[in-house]
């Protein structure tokens, strides 16, 4: 497993059923970090590596991303897959890592950039997002401020989140 800054969601899903697991992070200083580096570059990292890459609201920090995605299926082994989630309609508070943040995102261009690197039969995107879960995110409220009903109603032209399963063509190892 690799996941990004942290390895919260591999411990929560993955549990004792993770034989290993890494943390990347782009800069000295991360105490979970156990591989410090830069996707856009030739990350110290052996192809064919992992099972399974999780990044969760990453993407859209990283100006080269076709280079990101490169290095994503390069270090993935075949038959892996990686999650990944990246923002649509989203607020940009320059507090919160604003002068980071590269890009906005719709389906469209997920499916795009992941389409060039991995095979398109093996890529999925899905949305979540409505207008009232939209308005409601922009407002500054949490998700628990509205029903499951009203969040799980899907509309695509209010894509509040974008979610990627892209697996690695090839035999299982």
């Amino acid at each position: 497993m690799l996941e990004f800054g942290d390895d919260s969601y591999t411990r929560q899903f993955g549990g004792t059923r993770v034989g290993r697991s890494d943390v990347l992070h782009i800069a000295p200083g991360n105490p979970r970090a156990t591989i410090v580096g830069d996707l856009t570059t030739e990350l110290n990292v052996a192809s064919n590596t992992f099972d399974c890459i999780i990044l969760t609201q990453v993407l859209h920090f990283i100006y080269d991303l076709d280079a990101a995605v490169r290095t994503l299926a390069r270090i993935l082994k075949p038959g892996g897959v990686v999650l990944a989630t990246v923002p649509g309609i989203s607020p940009v508070r320059r507090e919160d890592w604003g002068g980071s943040w590269q890009w906005a995102f719709r389906s469209a261009s997920a499916r795009r950039l992941f389409d060039e690197h991995f095979s398109p039969s093996l890529a999925r995107v899905d949305t979540f997002g409505n207008v009232l879960a939209a308005t409601a995110f922009l407002h500054g409220l949490a998700a628990n401020d509205l029903t499951p009903d009203e969040l799980e109603s899907r509309d695509p032209a209010y894509e509040l989140l974008i979610t990627v399963r892209a697996e690695k063509a090839g035999p299982v190892p």
